[in-house]
């Protein structure tokens, strides 16, 4: 096997990267036209989306280290590699737990800034600290200071979704992360800062964090940096080419199918309303480490507190396939009133697939086949109150059309799941169960499908049969049987060449359970 470039496996220092001659995707011409068009600027990106790479790599710019970067687009570009004086405040790095313990770690953590510059810091309070270190750096250097924050939400989003006593803790911290950001508004500062960026998974505005620091420009959804983190597709070919080729021949496939392979199953994150799709880096580079394709980037952290606020606020999981939002969805996250719809994307479970102009409405769906699968499959396991992996069993009686055994399973679930919990059973929640146990089998599964004719309740299409179900609760099977050839739901898919199968299915709240079911075929 040819030795191929080390991947930055575990790697978020951009001079650790580069002096390990390790792959790094090149972005500094996007960063070049950042540092020089705006100075207060904040991005949101999921998690393990490469934001602390982002940070290494500005801080080394902006430190003058040109030899680094040779090589590089900005290398030969005429930003004059002028040395800034730079403070980093990682937020991975601050205690968080409690509120007490953020103000005193954030302390220290100014005070190390300090000693680095050969400044003794004398304030005591938080706001006045930050402050103080700014101003001593800029008289120190003669220098305009650089600001980079990393994860600035952490003492936030640490403590959501974990029950009152937590919330109450998450309050408290934004409160403090709002005192310490107002320091970068005030004039004696500002006057003296050279480029500010904060980056996080939220940005929670009004009344939250950035009504403090209403100056910054928000680069989330600009259009312009749409790609500034993940990897396209043209990236994809540039830099790991001999990878694909290497997996091309592990897999006995083309280069292209390949490809084609790893594009279904780690690309379409896509961040504003012009049409570029990228990459997860993190998982499309284990994908190489290991050649195989698992859910990398979803097992790196369970997402616990958004698991718990789905329960908690009974979302109705299967619009997610399909949702439409309105730009505002983008700029409501607020801890008293948190949006699930704004959470699943901000959070990189749902991204946009699409952005009609006309009526200014965005269409949010999952990303890749890991982020759905995976997500569903873990909502499934947590609605079913204990781990239940019949989910594989469910995807082979789809595969081979045996419906009995599918119904089988299907009804050994339902009777599996606590009293509790199945007392909440309703006509909602079956439908959302059933739809989290098709979906976690892995075949596409698309909930309340419009046609001419009205809204299939569930479409499931397999390698060479279309499943065409409706269902129907304290009433009949056949009915909803009726239902289906009645406003003629197959029409569209006879000229698939594959096998309809109409599916109709009643639920039972008084059971708990499926009462009848009732199945007809269509032959192309």
């Amino acid at each position: 096997m040819r030795k191929l470039k080390k991947l930055p496996i575990g790697q978020s220092s951009f001079e650790r990267i580069i002096k390990d001659n390790r792959v790094y995707v090149d972005k500094t011409e996007r960063i070049y036209e950042l540092i020089n068009s705006t100075e207060f600027n904040f991005l949101s990106r999921p998690r393990r989306f490469g934001k602390s790479l982002l940070i290494s790599t500005l801080e080394n710019i902006f430190l003058g280290n040109k030899e680094l970067f040779k090589g590089l687009w900005i290398y030969k570009s005429d930003w004059k590699w002028e040395k800034y004086p730079v403070i980093v405040i990682d937020f991975n790095k601050i205690s968080v737990d409690t509120p007490e313990n953020l103000v005193l770690t954030l302390i220290e953590k100014l005070e190390e800034e300090g000693k680095r510059f050969n400044i003794l810091l004398e304030r005591k309070l938080l706001k006045s600290v930050f402050a103080e270190l700014i101003c001593k750096v800029y008289e120190k250097t003669g220098k305009d200071v650089v600001i980079l924050i990393d994860e600035y939400d952490k003492p936030i989003i640490n403590h959501l979704g974990e029950g009152e006593d937590r919330l109450e803790i998450a309050k408290k911290n934004r409160e403090i992360l709002r005192e310490f950001f107002s320091t970068l508004k005030a004039k004696d500062v500002i006057s003296k800062l050279r480029f500010l960026l904060l980056t996080g998974v939220s940005k929670f505005s009004q009344a939250g964090v950035f009504s403090a620091l209403n100056n910054l420009a928000d680069l989330t959804m600009n259009t312009k940096y749409s790609d500034l983190l993940g990897i396209t597709d043209k990236e994809l070919e540039i830099y790991f080419k001999e990878y694909i080729e290497e997996c091309a021949k592990e897999y006995g496939v083309s280069f292209d199918r390949m490809k084609e392979m790893i594009r279904d199953y780690y690309n379409g994150y896509r961040f504003s309303k012009k049409d570029i799709k990228v990459y997860n880096p993190y998982s499309l580079i284990n994908f190489f480490n290991e050649r195989d394709f698992k859910n990398y980037w979803f097992t790196s952290g369970t997402p616990t507190f958004l698991v718990n606020l789905i329960k908690e606020k009974d979302y109705y999981i299967p619009e997610a396939e399909n949702l439409k939002v309105e730009e505002y969805l983008f700029s409501t996250y607020e801890i008293e009133n948190l949006d699930i719809r704004a959470l699943l994307f901000q959070t990189g479970y749902l991204t946009i697939k699409d952005y009609d102009f006309e009526f200014n409405e965005y269409t949010l769906s999952y990303p890749n086949k890991e982020v759905k699968y995976s997500f569903l499959n873990n909502l499934f396991e947590r609605y079913a109150g204990k781990e239940n992996g019949k989910y594989l069993e469910i995807r082979r009686a789809l595969a081979k059309g045996d419906i009995e055994r599918l119904i089988e399973i299907i009804k050994s679930i339902f009777a599996s799941i606590p009293y509790i919990q199945g007392a909440k059973l309703n006509e909602a929640n079956f439908h959302t169960l059933f739809y989290l146990m098709i979906g976690a089998g892995g075949y596409p599964a698309e909930m309340e499908l419009l046609t001419c004719e009205g809204r299939i309740d569930l479409k499931v299409e397999t390698k060479d049969k279309i499943y065409i179900m409706e269902f129907k609760c304290n009433q009949s099977a056949e009915k909803a049987i009726e239902q289906i050839k009645e406003k003629k739901y197959y029409e569209p898919f006879i000229s698939s060449g594959k096998e309809i199968i109409l599916l109709g299915i009643n639920f039972s709240t008084e059971t708990r359970n499926i009462s009848d079911y009732n199945i007809e075929t269509i032959k192309n």
